[in-house]
């Protein structure tokens, strides 16, 4: 007998090997296929977390914390709305953002741009507050986001009271705005039918000299007209009295 010969494995083990390839590939073909399930937006940094990444270069860290937000919609096999997400936790993010680089545009304009766009009036709503609310702390540069939180307020939401109140905010409070953002809510009146307001802010403007370009001072000229004609033909018209009858002698 040659020793190289070799030892044929007993049949049972054959089978056994054969019993499990089977069990194996009945298994395989019988399981779902793997879905990707979404992850919830976690709470952004806060307390003693943010503390700390101020202590750090706050560039960065503000970026990072933006770039995560960005791409959170974006999960591996998955694609999250913007309906679904938590929109305090969005703002919380945002705001944590902002604290770390206070002179950043990005935070706000995510909030204005993508946040605000979605079909839903009540986060809309919050994310116009949440623009609002962050206006305050650094008017000078942030009056442009709550000018399009305004005419948000007005063409989408028709929220014409709201769009009143951002644009009395920013004609109160930049007035390094260019004249177009300080005159909103002369027009946003104009819009409520609340023309005599309107043309006393419009004509007190003129009046200030405070328009010194022709071309612009010509265009509220007009404006202020068609106020005026506008606030006469709603002005009410009051009721003629008979003649009262002469008295008999």
């Amino acid at each position: 007998m040659r020793a190289s010969a070799r030892r044929k494995a007993p049949r049972w083990v054959v089978l056994l090997a054969v019993c499990a390839a089977a069990l194996q590939i009945v298994l395989s073909s019988t399981r779902p296929p793997p879905t990707a399930r979404a992850v919830e937006l976690p709470p952004a940094p806060a307390g003693a977390l943010l503390d700390l990444l101020q202590t750090f270069d706050r560039l960065p860290a503000a970026h990072m914390m933006v770039l995560y937000l960005q791409a959170f919609d974006n999960q591996p096999g998955v694609s999250i709305p913007y309906l679904d997400l938590n929109y305090e936790w969005v703002a919380q993010w945002l705001a944590g953002a902002l604290r770390l680089d206070p002179k950043g545009q990005y935070p706000l304009l995510m909030a204005s741009q993508l946040y605000a766009q979605v079909p839903d009036p009540r986060r809309q709503r919050f994310m116009l507050e949440f623009v609002y609310e962050q206006y305050f702390k650094d008017p000078a540069r942030r009056w442009r986001w709550l000018a399009q939180a305004a005419i948000m307020a007005k063409h989408r939401l028709h929220d014409l009271p709201l769009a009143l109140k951002f644009a009395r905010a920013i004609a109160a409070h930049s007035p390094n705005a260019p004249s177009w953002a300080r005159q909103m809510h002369i027009f946003v009146l104009a819009d409520m039918g609340e023309y005599e307001a309107a043309r006393i802010l419009l004509g007190g403007l003129l009046a200030s000299g405070a328009i010194t370009d022709r071309h612009e001072q010509i265009l509220l000229q007009e404006r202020l007209q068609e106020l005026e004609a506008a606030e006469k033909s709603s002005a009410p018209t009051r009721p003629r009295r008979d003649r009262a009858p002469e008295a008999k002698h």
